[in-house]
């Protein structure tokens, strides 16, 4: 869940105009709405004064308002019925464009909203009208036009406002477009390809295949799968997975219905990871973002940084009776569009963004260079460092400036979060903000947060750079001992005032996280024993949630680290956890196969949640991990299979990642990426995903347009409905995780399997995949050993030499010795077996005063391979 759970509290929140099915029937409740009696029962701002001119109410906004309820033209005692539905209408014109906002609230704290809408008004009078069902009791609530936030001075005049019970709200039929459902981006060309096709129809039906110039290409039929309970809708699949030619805009036809466009081919997912990334770099804090790196439309100043009407990140207090003293907490990531900065929310971003280059170093088939030094939009490119991670320091570096300083009450704990005293409006770009800013307490699910990201970020910064490395730990393990001395101190669940609370009642998954993190980074034997005595060791449901893994269930990540990364644990210890991890896998692997969409998410009674998108993807990188670790098809296809349901094959035809699709989101809810408020702003950028189907359609817009919705239906494209279409960064970092893992299959065909119609003995019964690239004075470098021979390998030895004077520091995933330039790699514990058709992977790192080349020959068991 994002930050902005509770801001149409205060703030209000925005549809579009819509018109009534039927006339309204019900007494008129808005006293002198032709204002024939002048201003009687109307009320205003000081700074706006009204005044009623030709039989109009006019008010004069003042230029610099900031907020849109700076300014405020209004009417009390309004009663309202629960259940009851209403038409407004009213006529308005401006001098100048402007958005106002439209509400029907309470009077008093919290201002709860019974509808809210924001409409653009011109000078020539239009004549507007929004539906909407009250949903409580109101004996005076109130009817507010906001009017402020503009620039601009202007002047606002209404007449014939009204406000009518008796109105039936029409009802909201959403644009599915066609009833055939593929992933709008495409398939991988050796990889799974199956659709959905909903219909009335219960018997199989023939599709059909057909290329861009229409040929046919292939055909077959569906499978009738029944209603599907998560959209209560008809569906069949069908499946052409053996169809593995690559081409772009392939459709598929079902019963004279025609699906949107899509490719097939191998480099699909190269441009989503570089994308999904860069939502990071556009959504700091602190830092101008350069129009040379995202183009000038997204290009702004800096946020918070001080410079009017911002107060700035660098000295800030606390709330009232928190503490005493300033800290600099300047930096980091938004959280979701908005201005505020949660360290528990932080931190299972920034671990995922630093676990997406980890998993490069240990995993098959992974691809470090796309996330190297110059690939990425950061503008810290050239410096030595992987893009990626310099991406993940500016968050860390946050993190740790969160901390409560030596000497004080609490001292080493994490400040819970950071953000404005009061809830902003949109549009509303971070560097406009004008409100003052507040640390909250310290919470321990925000301290162990700390432990472990900076735990993960000690070891990956150690050969780039040794001190900021020695900061991580060393605030890693001062977080440790301070959660532990203060391990019950949580967050208030009611501070959800200009920011959300994110409380958390239960923190034994961030213990576990946490001494995961700091025992593979150090291998202390303490932190080894907190692992294995957790309640939550060894059981797979508690560490990985069938709903999955999110900012309040963190365990999953620990789990991860300990099955991936070389640690300490002994053989039958790792093989434990790594059960943990596919026992999981295959809970969401059967999810996936047994859904009518494909999709590895099957929450309790369809429960789908807030930010449901992103549990899906979690649980994609749970199955992905299980690939990587027992290269089982059945764990990629998983995957790949929720590539399709987040990319189109979903019950409302949506691509949910704007700029992937020919149906994608494009109006998430974020304070600058507003286009659809104000026309002069950006639409988010490309590579966001949107949260997704919401069952509790906690918004006025979702409540007016969703109500009885299916459960993978609540949702709605439109940048108020924050509970259904909220981006946030701890969405996103799953999203950067998965597109780089589909990209690194894409690279490799997809399966690992050999190409249609390749025979195994035209070729040496072995194929190397060796990549490194270069840092400063050292070098990394992966390996890929597969097996293209008829028969398992049962143990293997990899030789080659060095063309140079490349000096092996550090392995993984093998056994590795180096005389002179010659060097020979033998299996792990774990990877000595090799089936027919299968991969080992390894990596090492080393120093090299030349280019570091790759090697032109490698051997396996003393016969020569093919290198790539």
């Amino acid at each position: 869940m994002g930050a902005l759970a509770a801001a149409g509290l205060l703030a209000g929140v925005l549809t579009a105009p819509t018109a009534s099915a039927a006339a309204a029937d019900g007494p008129e409740l808005i006293t002198n709405g032709d204002f024939s009696a002048g201003t009687t029962g109307w009320w205003w701002t000081e700074n706006s004064p009204g005044e009623v001119v030709d039989g109009r109410l006019c008010a004069d906004v003042p230029a610099g308002t900031e907020n849109p309820w700076d300014a405020i033209v209004g009417q009390n005692d309004i009663p309202l019925t629960a259940g009851e539905g209403y038409e407004l209408s009213f006529t308005a014109s401006a001098t100048a464009p402007v958005t106002i906002r439209t509400n029907v609230q309470m009077a008093t704290e919290p201002w709860t909203t019974e509808h809210a809408s924001a409409d653009r008004i011109g000078e020539t009078a239009q004549t507007v009208t929004h539906v909407f069902t009250a949903q409580a009791d109101h004996e005076a609530a109130q009817l507010a036009f906001q009017i402020g936030g503009s620039e601009e001075a202007y002047t606002l005049c209404l007449d014939d406002v009204s406000l009518t019970g008796g109105a039936e709200p029409p009802a909201y039929e959403p644009d599915t477009g066609s009833p055939v459902r593929v992933n709008q981006v495409g398939y991988l060309t050796k990889g799974p390809k199956s659709g959905t096709f909903v219909t009335d129809k219960t018997t199989a039906l023939t599709w059909t295949l057909k290329d861009a110039g229409g040929t046919t290409r292939k055909t077959g039929t569906t499978t009738p799968k029944g209603v599907d309970p998560t959209s209560r809708q008809n569906v069949h699949t069908f499946d052409f997975s053996d169809f593995a030619e690559a081409g772009k805009g392939y459709t598929v036809t079902v019963d004279g219905q025609t699906s949107e466009p899509f490719d097939i081919g191998d480099d699909l997912y190269a441009s989503l990871r570089s994308d999904a990334l860069a939502y990071f770099y556009h959504n700091r804090s602190g830092i101008e973002i350069d129009a040379d790196l995202v183009g000038e439309k997204y290009a702004r100043p800096a946020g918070h940084v001080g410079v009017a009407p911002n107060q700035g990140d660098t000295k800030v207090p606390c709330q009232p009776g928190v503490c005493d003293y300033t800290l600099d907490v300047s930096g980091g990531w938004y959280d979701a569009g908005d201005h505020g900065k949660y360290v528990v929310n932080g931190g299972i971003s920034v671990a995922q963004v630093m676990s997406t280059y980890e998993r490069t170093r240990t995993a098959e088939n992974a691809d470090g260079t796309a996330l190297g030094d110059g690939r990425l939009r950061v503008p810290e490119r050239g410096n030595g460092v992987p893009d990626v991670l310099d991406e993940a320091r500016w968050q860390m570096d946050f993190m740790m400036r969160m901390m409560v300083p030596e000497g004080e009450e609490f001292a080493g704990m994490a400040h819970h979060k950071i953000h404005d005293k009061a809830w902003t409006g949109l549009p509303m770009p971070p560097h406009q903000d004008p409100q003052p800013r507040e640390l909250h307490p310290p919470s321990t699910a925000a301290t162990l947060n700390v432990a472990a990201s900076a735990a993960q970020c000690a070891r990956l910064f150690k050969e780039y750079d040794a001190d900021f490395s020695a900061r991580c730990l060393k605030a890693a393990e001062t977080a440790w001992a301070a959660a532990k001395k203060y391990p019950n101190k949580l967050a208030d669940p009611n501070d959800g005032t200009g920011g959300g609370a994110y409380s958390d009642n239960d923190v034994r998954d961030e213990f576990y996280w946490a001494a995961a993190e700091l025992f593979v980074t150090t291998g202390k034997d303490a932190y080894r024993q907190e692992v294995l005595n957790s309640p939550l060791h060894g059981d797979a449901g508690a560490v990985f949630p069938r709903g999955g893994l999110s900012w309040g269930s963190t365990a999953g990540l620990g789990a991860l680290s300990l099955a991936t990364v070389p640690n300490k644990l002994t053989d039958a210890q790792i093989k434990s956890v790594r059960e943990m991890v596919t026992e999981a896998a295959d809970g969401y692997a059967a999810d996936s196969r047994g859904a009518a969409y494909g999709v590895p998410y099957a929450p309790d009674d369809n429960h789908y949640v807030w930010g449901s998108n992103s549990q899906v993807l979690n649980n994609m990188v749970v199955l992905a991990t299980a690939h990587d670790l027992t290269g089982k098809a059945d764990y990629r296809d998983a995957v790949l299979r929720g590539l399709d349901y987040l990319l189109g094959r979903n019950p409302l035809n949506q691509s949910y990642v704007t700029g992937y699709g020919e149906r994608d989101s494009r109006n998430q809810h974020h304070r600058f990426w507003a286009n659809q408020l104000d026309p002069e702003l950006p639409n988010p950028a490309p590579g966001s995903v949107a949260g997704g189907p919401n069952v509790e359609i906690q918004d006025p817009i979702a409540q007016d347009k969703l109500q009885g919705c299916a459960p993978a239906m609540c949702y709605i494209d439109h940048i108020e409905s924050w509970a259904t279409n909220e981006i946030t960064i701890n969405w996103n970092a799953p999203l950067a995780w998965i597109a780089s893992y589909a990209d690194d299959l894409g690279a490799g065909g997809g399966d690992g399997g050999q190409d249609p119609g390749e025979d195994p003995g035209d070729t040496p019964s072995c194929e190397v995949t060796y990549t490194s690239h270069r840092w400063n004075n050292g070098f990394t470098s992966n390996v890929t050993v597969k097996n293209t021979g008829t028969t398992t390998l049962n143990g293997w030895e990899l030789t080659w030499a060095f063309a140079d004077d490349q000096k092996i520091t550090q392995a993984w995933n093998a056994q590795i010795t180096q005389t002179g330039r010659n060097v020979v790699a033998k299996p792990a514990q774990w990877n000595g077996t090799i089936p027919t058709g299968s991969t080992v992977g390894f990596g090492f790192n080393g120093t090299a005063g030349g280019q570091a080349a790759n090697p032109k020959a490698v051997s396996l068991n003393g016969k020569p391979c093919t290198v790539k």
